[in-house]
């Protein structure tokens, strides 16, 4: 109590006020010495307010639920005073109202209170991992306090079923593939899928997808049903399949036979999606593309000759081709004939007499006349009668004569006849001239003839043709020349040609460069190189080598000099001086006999003799960059060193300043005396009328040559 007498004033102050210091409170006045009565003041309530509790949730922070099926969530909130106040709140902090129960009880200390509210929630598929919050305030402290339960919800499938291909502006084309997904969202997961299409089964190992490989006209307006389920239930969507298929007819429209001024209906039903457009039009002569209808029925009120005639039913579908069909309105009248009124038979053959009518209605009979007498097939073998009938109303009667002869040719007469009249008419049977069969075997076999004859001149010259292009297209000769090296009396000679040597006895080889990509080597035979000899039988006329063909029969020796060259001389012979080969630019009217007409597409300069620098002592080619280039590709040498003259060589054998393989016997075994090797002596056909040949004024000169291969040089000798 605080105050004082001065002041007059006397308070109660309660500190640390507690749960006890509720109640009534009096200010209670004694008497006074001077005898002044005691007072008493109003009773003062005072009320303690706590604060309630955190609230408490009594199913705990998680609560596991079925989707459609109630539960009760339950929170209280113990010792406030006043009792609390409850409130809940769902997982999008929106207060609760409905299905909320809430109840007070007063605790044992008589003065606090415990507040119990139930909430009944009924979850939905929507409340699956969601929080629902129960909150607790009273006077004390206006700031809430709060419990949070989550709640899993177990729900049946929901699904949702979408056409994913071969929609074309939300339709599905005919003859397309359609894949019909089924989307589902479970919890458990989706655990069995059924496909139904019109409600019957499908039978397939289908999840999520349902394909329909061929969509037909038949799948138009089917329900396709995917049907699922989990451990809390089943559910099911449909979709409508709307398919798009080109027209086709159901029935086509059918010919009619109506009377005169009659009413005539004709259909034309068509099956399409979208449904098709019909057009009905009249295809008569003078009125063609007139159109008299756009429905499936076309109705002709009042038939005449006006309105009879051939119609024709047309049926579009948007992305589809056309179709049309086509009927005819006939009036009902005599019959008319049509056939020609000539026609031809071979003698000794069948013979046929056509009778062709239009009868509408069909006729009743046709009968045959001859010259005045009806032809009867059962009495006369020589006939037979066959009929057809059309749609177009026409009726064809045949005659047949059989082996006919001349007696058989002449008038006969056709006659038909139905219900509304007669038609009669005559045609003439004329025998057919034909050409006697040898007339026409022997202008078969003229044509044959002439016909082969064209062929064998075509294939001649298309040979000569390619013969001539051939020859155009080969190189120029190269023309070897040899300057003041030789004597006249050496062009003239029978041994001043250029020749290549190789190892054989009956002929030699000479390179044959052209224009196109293969190298040639061609094996002929030569001349003995004095005088007539006689020559064995030649095995080959002509061969022709490629660049990668070696002869197997000849066994050539190689030595391969030091400065890389390869060389394919004879044992016992050194190598010979070189040449160096150029192609000057000679005119058409100068030749030498001593030469050498042959493409060479080799490159080197290669010394005589020693000493010796003259023109006159070498032959000499200029080579374009185009050659410079095939010989590189070739492997040809290039470059390097020629070998030392065959006069520089220890082991060459000269005789009388003479190289021994210029000289005649050399290669000819005709003419050598032995075969251990030559002598000393040079021999001629008659020693003593035949004087030797004078020595050479040099050395004669050989050139290294590519073979045939292109890899293994040969040696040419000039003798």
């Amino acid at each position: 109590m605080i105050g004082s007498d001065e002041e007059g004033d006397y308070s109660l102050d309660i500190k640390d006020l507690t749960l006890e210091d509720d109640g009534k409170y009096q200010c209670q006045v004694s008497s006074g010495l001077n005898g002044e009565p005691a007072i008493r003041s109003r009773y003062a309530q005072v009320t303690v307010l706590v604060a309630p509790d955190p609230p408490r949730i009594i199913q705990g922070a998680f609560i596991d639920a079925t989707e459609n099926q109630p539960i009760d969530i339950e929170c209280e909130s113990v010792g406030g005073k006043p009792a609390a106040e409850i409130t809940w709140l769902d997982g999008n902090q929106q207060v609760i109202k409905k299905h909320v129960k809430s109840k007070v009880e007063l605790l044992e200390d008589g003065q606090r209170f415990k507040t119990r509210s139930v909430l009944r929630l009924t979850p939905r598929k929507e409340d699956h991992n969601q929080s629902i919050t129960c909150q607790a305030q009273n006077t004390a402290d206006r700031a809430h306090r709060m419990a949070t339960v989550h709640i899993e919800v177990k729900y049946a499938p929901k699904v949702n079923l979408t056409i994913k291909t071969g929609l074309v502006k939300k339709r599905i084309p005919e003859g397309s593939e359609s894949r019909i997904q089924c989307d589902v969202d479970a919890n458990p997961p989706a655990q069995v899928y059924r496909w139904y299409l019109n409600n019957n089964p499908v039978i397939g190992d289908y999840a999520n997808e349902m394909i329909i490989f061929n969509v037909t006209r038949k799948h138009n307006k089917a329900e396709v049903k995917c049907e699922v389920s989990n451990n809390v239930g089943t559910s099911e969507a449909t979709v409508t399949l709307d398919v798009t298929y080109p027209p086709k007819f159901r029935s086509r429209p059918e010919n009619v036979e109506a009377e005169m001024g009659s009413r005539v209906t004709l259909n034309c039903d068509v099956d399409g999606e979208p449904a098709p457009a019909i057009r009905w039009l009249l295809s008569e002569p003078g009125r063609i593309g007139q159109v008299k209808g756009k429905s499936s029925k076309l109705e002709l009120r009042h038939v005449d000759r006006e309105t009879a005639g051939r119609y024709i039913c047309k049926a579009t579908v948007e992305g589809y081709p056309e179709i049309e069909s086509e009927a005819t309105v006939f009036i009902k009248d005599a019959p008319k004939i049509l056939s020609n009124r000539t026609q031809f038979g071979s003698e000794g053959e069948s013979a046929r007499i056509e009778c062709l009518a239009l009868s509408v209605p069909k006729p009743d009979d046709i009968r045959w006349f001859f010259e005045g007498r009806k032809i009867s097939a059962i009495d006369d073998p020589d006939y037979a009668t066959l009929e057809e009938t059309f749609p177009d109303g026409t009726v064809k009667s045949s005659l047949v004569i059989r082996a006919s002869q001349s007696k058989h040719y002449g008038l006969y007469n056709c006659s038909v006849t139905n219900e509304y009249g007669n038609a009669n008419a005559g045609i003439m049977l004329k025998p057919l001239k034909t050409l006697p069969l040898y007339i026409i075997l022997i202008g078969v076999t003229s044509g044959i003839i002439i016909f082969s004859a064209f062929i064998i001149l075509l294939v001649l010259c298309h040979r000569r043709r390619r013969k001539k292009s051939k020859h155009m297209n080969e190189k120029p000769d190269v023309t070897v020349t040899t300057g003041d090296m030789y004597k006249e009396s050496d062009r003239s000679s029978n041994i001043s040609d250029l020749k290549l040597q190789l190892p054989q006895s009956d002929g030699s080889y000479e390179l044959d460069y052209t224009s196109s990509d293969r190298s040639d080597s061609k094996l002929q035979a030569g001349l003995p190189l004095a005088g007539p000899v006689p020559l064995p039988a030649i095995r080959h006329d002509e061969f022709s080598y490629s660049n990668d063909y070696s002869d197997p029969a000849y066994n050539e020796p190689y030595y391969k000099a030091p400065s890389g060259y390869v060389y394919d001389y004879p044992h016992g012979y050194a190598p010979p001086p070189h040449l160096r080969v150029q192609s000057p630019d000679v005119p058409a009217s100068r030749s030498l006999q001593g030469s050498l007409t042959r493409s060479i597409d080799t490159a080197s300069t290669l010394p005589l003799s020693a000493g010796n620098e003259s023109q006159n002592n070498t032959l000499q080619r200029t080579k374009s960059p185009e050659e410079t280039d095939a010989i590189n590709n070739l492997g040809l040498p290039v470059g390097e060193g020629p070998p030392a003259p065959i006069y520089a060589q220890p082991n060459a054998k000269v005789q009388h300043g003479v190289d021994l393989r210029y000289a005649a016997t050399y290669g000819n075994p005709y003419l050598r005396n032995s075969t251990t090797g030559y002598g000393n002596q040079v021999h001629t056909a008659k020693p003593a009328a035949t004087p030797a040949p004078p020595p050479y004024s040099a050395v004669r000169s050989s050139v290294v040559m590519p073979t045939g291969n292109g890899n293994q040089p040969s040696q040419a000798t000039h003798v």
